[in-house]
């Protein structure tokens, strides 16, 4: 069985096409999107539209990440993020923002032998695989996992960092992220199980897209745009 992984999608619209082109390449079985679907500012509509498309083609199965959760609160003078949400809310179709806050923190394919979410089981803002900015040793790891069941791989997002572990029983996957690079390179991420039973692999996909594009569109429509941009250029989020 082949499950195609992806999320941290972020609005990213360009970087969302080179994947998903890259996925239908491998012919998955399986399509699992890790959540955060819009909040970004590379074209989040056409980003929501095509990510609906792919649910729509191939069953995409989805998970709800914390920045999907932001889309579901009243927006209030003291909510944070309030001007991006309104953009995002303005911009998106009607229902998008509660579809999207929804979606559930877990769910499992391949009869149950596959786990995925976006930060761990239980927290959608929680990144799996860290401590502070390090990495998480193997018994935090377990205590944020808690009861797995059958799984022999988890995947999760939410820290924008490659990583793949075994803990264990269980592989532990994070997947890297569609957009909104943190190690250097803007190149687009997504990854590939393959495997049934007690045997899987893990293939970690780098995928180039349109990122002058993509910053060209946060520059010119995006409010704080301008910092989105460099991120996608560089691969580094400004700190």
């Amino acid at each position: 069985m082949k499950v195609a992984v992806f999320g941290d999608v972020h609005g990213n619209r360009f970087a969302l096409e080179a994947v998903a082109a890259d996925i239908g390449r491998h012919r998955p079985d399986v399509w699992v999107n890790l959540g955060d679907q819009v909040f970004g500012g590379a074209d989040p509509a056409g980003a929501f539209r095509l990510q609906q498309d792919l649910r729509a083609t191939y069953g995409v199965h989805e998970v709800r990440g914390n920045t999907d959760e932001r889309l579901g609160q009243p927006l209030t003078d003291a909510t944070e993020k309030c001007v991006t949400l309104e953009w995002l809310h303005a911009l998106l179709p009607p229902g998008a923002g509660a579809h999207v806050a929804g979606l559930p923190t877990t769910l499992t394919v391949a009869g149950g032998e596959v786990l995925a979410a976006h930060g761990t089981p239980h927290s959608a803002w929680t990144a799996l695989l860290l401590d502070g900015k390090a990495w998480a040793d193997d018994a935090l790891v377990l205590d944020r996992l808690g009861d797995t069941g059958r799984a022999k791989v988890v995947v999760v997002g939410h820290s924008h960092r490659e990583h793949v572990r075994q803990v264990g029983a269980v592989s532990v996957v994070n997947v890297g992220a569609v957009s909104r690079q943190r190690d250097g390179s803007p190149l687009a991420r997504w990854t590939l199980l393959e495997g049934e039973g007690d045997v899987w692999n893990v293939t970690l996909r780098r995928v180039q897209y349109d990122v002058q594009g993509a910053a060209a569109w946060a520059e010119t429509h995006a409010p704080g745009g301008t910092r989105e941009a460099a991120q996608l250029r560089t691969g580094r989020k400004e700190r």
